[in-house]
């Protein structure tokens, strides 16, 4: 039984490095991705609050595809021509979006969702997955959430 408990009085950047280090805690030496993702899901869940979506898109044959996460049901297939994860996946960047509501091609995949942060996990310098977070609170992420998640994915590379 793994306790990861996070102290929601941390600052951010503080507890997000712990969530780094419980993500590698709890995926070493395990070879299965998606086992990885869905631990890793869980530990996003638990550790970022004010979320209510968070886990991963694959990058597979061209198009993101569905993987692990903690929500409601999500779109399976996005194209990188589409929505926050297609443009992370698609350019290697971190989107951090006030108002989804406002991005050119956003997919509505739970349409209580009103701000995301996606970011791009590598694999052997290619991306091979991204990060997705979503919040119902407009503004709600900022450069230290983007911050500690592509700490994140970078921990990750290697696992996932």
């Amino acid at each position: 039984m793994f306790d990861f408990t996070a102290d929601p009085d941390l600052p951010k950047p503080e507890r997000y490095r712990q969530l780094a280090d419980a993500a590698e805690a709890l995926i070493s030496g395990e070879n299965d991705v998606v086992a990885n993702m869905a631990n890793v899901a869980a530990l996003m869940a638990e550790f970022i609050p004010g979320l209510n979506w968070a886990g991963f898109y694959r990058l597979v044959e061209g198009e993101l595809v569905l993987g692990p996460f903690i929500g409601r049901p999500a779109c399976i297939r996005i194209p990188l021509d589409q929505g926050v994860c297609g443009a992370a996946a698609k350019s290697g960047q971190t989107q951090l979006v006030a108002d989804v509501h406002e991005f050119p091609g956003h997919i509505a995949c739970d349409a209580v969702s009103a701000s995301e942060l996606v970011v791009p996990v590598y694999r052997d310098a290619e991306v091979c997955a991204v990060i997705d977070l979503d919040s119902p609170t407009k503004g709600y992420f900022d450069a230290d959430d983007a911050a500690g998640v592509e700490l994140l994915a970078a921990r990750l590379s290697g696992s996932i």
